[in-house]
């Protein structure tokens, strides 16, 4: 079950229909993948994955990824695993070493908005993915981007996955520049040569932070987060 949570979800429920409906058996299949599994487990998706493991036949493999891992998930994960083995690429609690973090702390009653236009007009914002906390900002700033004539694209919970894949495809063309998003792309998308990622609101918890700045610096390419600190909040 890869891709992002939401979308895992989906095929999840979407294998326990057909299984309803009698047009899917899963007492044949021996190997189990659960990919972004952490989010998966939080966000209550757990009895739906619970079900599915019940179904499935007797496993010869089971492979959990994830890029970060919570204590209070191990019992849950050792309920579907027997004595796994545990492979870590690097230390999930802090950000890529080669990512350069550096924060712009906004003064009361500065326009943020102007701040980020200026910070665009570098030109070593080639290729940018700007975070915010709601779709509805996510929204906003594409739209005022483009007024400016910075080509800009949005992506979200509320857009569907072809209108999804449509504004990740320009991106990856460079057909736009900045690329601005809701958590929903901080996991399961792979874009090379991202140049920099702005938090243009902080995220909410530090897993978050650590994979929106994950997807610049990938490749062993080094990359360049940026967090606005804003004294509103």
């Amino acid at each position: 079950m890869p891709g992002t949570p939401r979308g895992a979800h989906r095929h999840t429920r979407r294998l326990l229909d057909l299984v309803n409906q009698q047009a899917l058996k899963l007492d044949k299949v021996d190997t189990l993948i659960l990919d972004e599994f952490d989010r998966m487990l939080d966000m209550g998706f757990v009895h739906d994955v619970r079900r599915i493991v019940a179904l499935v036949g007797t496993r010869e493999q089971t492979v959990l990824f994830s890029a970060t891992m919570d204590d209070s998930q191990r019992k849950i994960i050792s309920s579907l695993m027997q004595e796994p083995v545990e492979i870590r690429i690097h230390h999930s609690g802090a950000a890529n070493e080669q990512v350069d973090q550096e924060t712009i702390q906004l003064k009361e009653g500065e326009d943020k908005f102007l701040a980020l236009q200026q910070l665009l007009g570098r030109p070593d914002m080639e290729k940018v993915i700007l975070f915010t906390e709601t779709k509805r900002l996510a929204d906003r700033l594409t739209k005022k981007l483009t007024r400016e004539g910075i080509t800009a694209g949005q992506i979200h919970g509320d857009k569907s996955q072809n209108f999804r894949n449509n504004v990740l495809q320009k991106f990856k063309n460079g057909g736009i520049r900045v690329l601005v998003a809701t958590d929903v792309a901080a996991r399961g998308i792979d874009v090379q040569d991202v140049s920099h990622v702005i938090n243009y609101q902080l995220p909410l918890t530090m897993d978050a932070y650590i994979h929106r700045v994950g997807r610049t610096g990938r490749a062993g390419k080094t990359g360049k987060a940026i967090t606005f600190l804003d004294p509103k909040g």
